[in-house]
């Protein structure tokens, strides 16, 4: 939805509550930074690195930041420019030079740094008991600062530290106040390098603060925040990114990429589903679309029995997309690697190996071969052809799409090999050209938990609908309880059956904690689903609140699949996707407009897509609102006449 960046409307923390003294809000203005910004003034304090904002209908200022956690130093004198736009100083013992400036509606503060050193700044919490932090943990979520679940509970959050470059799915988190409808957004454009601390204030509630570690030889010497005031929506950080991405030419568009790949079209209402055994034959996928189902993406590993040219028609005909799994990122010798993936022509492996400061490969997939460095591929690319060749044998059988994996998420590597040396910049930029090259080359590309800086490449993702907690990378781990890799044809990390603990699945799917962050910012531009390994039958305890999730955020469910898993599900299957269908049909490439809570206690909740295409209600509760049953969603196109209902319990 569109931010509304009124300082009335502004994240009211108070200076006495956020610790400061009478004598600094009683500084002269001379000793602080005045810039404007959406309904008021931003003021900064040079000697400590805390902004505040004044209303322009005057009343009490309103804290965004509290001073900087790291000692600053006496800050040079303060230069102001482009007709009180814009200001500059300087900390000579800390070797940094300081930028503000009003951007668009926001305040954006970009230190450079001359020197390798640290910054703690911004710190940032919500005012009273009733604030909410939103963070992009996966999808999203949105958590009350004063829950013990996520102060002191098994999954808490205070105590924890998340690289923004890696953890997290957009470079932003949020604070709104609740009953005061008022918010904040912090957007870290300069992501890489940065991370995000929780803590507890003495009252007890959760509140963050930003790290920048700046260092010449990582190319991360300049660190950039902006804040935006927002109207308190828990989608309102997300809308504001949204737009920050839309002003800069950096927002992909799924209809464009239909218009130049029609192929992806047929994204449009389909499921996922990595498919084994029967499956993959003709025979399987035709009796995947005798059931009904007219829309599915279908992946397949590398491994020995992969589609064949029969297959791959058959899935075509039905009007599927089919792709391989690959990556790129992974090396092993090729006399004992596990996967044919892992295997390279010549010396890759050894010679593209990730190198650590100490000369050492970094190590691959579970603990084999080497992670293997994208700046080497690229220098390799033009005489040798090394990713184009790959690609091309991977889709000799006919395939019209690709999944390839890790290149979109945020595990970047500094390579310091002589031969190849490469920054986490330098990595995520590599990765970038060599998906747009395949997805120029007409294969419809997706990749693993795509974050924001990948949405021009990519069509869609596996894994940035899933907010993973801790717990679940600890689970996965026990092979008893999770399942493994055999039997190969149905592997039990894909087909085994879980329970997720008590506090696991409070942490990833309780509907009170999640919201459409990922969405806001990227429906319309790519297509997200759940995580490859986390397929609808793999938590059947979730199933219920998966599938509200899924219709309400206008989003697909993921499968594995074989001949007894189509016997067993598929009728369910073709029931969803029946449902499903339509709606992404006509609300797919239309971006997330409104979020809301129906209900204080959060179990009735509403999207609308477009301008009305879609409007979605879903009842995560046990009791009827408003004549929707509990466990229940309802949406309505702008063209129906009455809402479309779908009880999920209703169909197992």
């Amino acid at each position: 939805m569109p931010v509304k960046r009124t300082f009335a409307l502004a994240l009211a923390v108070s200076l006495t509550a956020a610790g400061a003294t009478p004598a600094a809000t009683a500084q002269p203005r001379d000793h602080h930074v005045e810039l404007p910004m959406d309904g008021g003034t931003a003021v900064i304090d040079p000697a400590t690195l805390a902004v505040t904002a004044r209303p322009s209908t005057g009343g009490h200022p309103h804290r965004l930041s509290a001073p900087a956690a790291t000692h600053l130093g006496r800050p040079g004198r303060v230069h102001r420019a482009d007709n009180g736009k814009a200001a500059h100083w300087s900390y000579p013992t800390r070797g940094l030079e300081a930028s503000a400036r009003a951007d668009r509606g926001r305040l954006s503060l970009t230190l450079t740094a001359h020197q390798n050193t640290k910054l703690r700044w911004p710190v940032t919490e919500a005012q009273g008991s009733s604030g909410s932090l939103q963070l992009p943990r996966g999808e999203g979520l949105d958590i009350p600062t004063a829950d013990p679940f996520w102060t002191t509970g098994k999954e808490k959050l205070a105590g924890t530290t998340l690289d923004m470059g890696a953890d997290l799915t957009l470079p932003l988190w949020g604070y709104s106040s609740g009953r005061r409808q008022q918010g904040v957004s912090y957007l870290i454009p300069t992501d890489i390098g940065t991370s995000l601390t929780f803590d507890t204030t003495p009252a007890g509630h959760l509140r963050t603060a930003a790290a920048h570690t700046f260092d010449n030889g990582g190319a991360t010497r300049t660190y950039k925040v902006t804040f935006a005031l927002t109207d308190g929506s828990p989608t309102a950080p997300a809308a504001d990114y949204r737009s920050y991405l839309a002003e800069r030419g950096r927002l992909g568009s799924l209809e464009g990429k239909i218009r130049r790949n029609p192929a992806a079209k047929r994204l449009l209402g389909a499921f996922h589903a990595y498919v084994w055994g029967e499956a993959r034959t003709p025979a399987g996928i035709r009796r995947l679309r005798g059931l009904g189902v007219d829309r599915m993406w279908l992946g397949y590993d590398a491994g020995p029995d992969p589609l064949g040219k029969k297959a791959v028609a058959a899935a075509k005909k039905a009007g599927y997309l089919v792709g391989p799994y690959d990556t790129f990122a992974n090396g092993q010798d090729p006399k004992t690697a596990d996967s044919p993936t892992s295997v390279w022509p010549g010396t890759v492996y050894p010679d593209f190996c990730v190198r650590d400061a100490d000369g050492k490969p970094h190590t691959g997939f579970g603990g084999r071969g080497c992670y293997l460095s994208s700046a080497a591929f690229e220098r390799a690319e033009p005489a040798r052809h090394l990713l184009a060749d790959r690609t091309k044998s991977m889709v000799r059988n006919g395939a019209d799409s690709y999944f390839l994996d890790v290149d979109a998420t945020g595990e970047l590597f500094r390579d310091h090999s002589a031969a190849h040396p490469m920054t986490k910049a330098g990595d995520r930029a590599h990765r970038l050209a060599r998906m747009r090259r395949i997805a120029d080359s007409g294969l419809v590309l997706g990749s693993e938990s795509a974050q924001a800086w990948a949405n021009k490449a990519v069509a869609f993702d596996q894994g940035s609908a899933t907010p993973v907690a801790d717990g679940m990378w600890a689970l996965q781990k026990d092979r008893e309880k999770w399942g493994g890799y055999y039997p190969e044809s149905a592997p039990g990390i894909f087909f085994k059956p879980v329970r997720l603990p008590a506090s696991l699945s409070k942490a990833m799917y309780d509907p009170r904690y999640r919201v459409p962050l990922y969405g806001t910012v990227l429906h319309g531009s790519t297509v997200s689903v759940e995580r490859w390994e986390l397929s609808y039958e793999k938590l059947p305890a979730e199933k219920t609140r998966r599938a509200l999730l899924a219709m309400l955020y206008n989003r697909p469910l993921n499968y594995v699949l074989d001949g007894p898993a189509i016997t067993r599900h598929g009728a369910e299957l073709a029931a969803l996707q029946g449902y499903f269908a339509p709606l992404h049909r006509a609300a797919g490439t239309e971006r997330l407009t409104s979020f809301r809570h129906l209900t204080a206690d959060r179990e009735v909740q509403r999207t609308v897509f477009g301008d009305g295409t879609l409007t979605v209600t879903a009842n995560f509760g046990k009791k009827t609102h408003a004549g929707l049953p509990g466990g229940c969603v309802d949406a309505r196109l702008r063209t129906d006449d009455h809402p479309r209902r779908l009880c999920p319990a209703d169909l197992g």
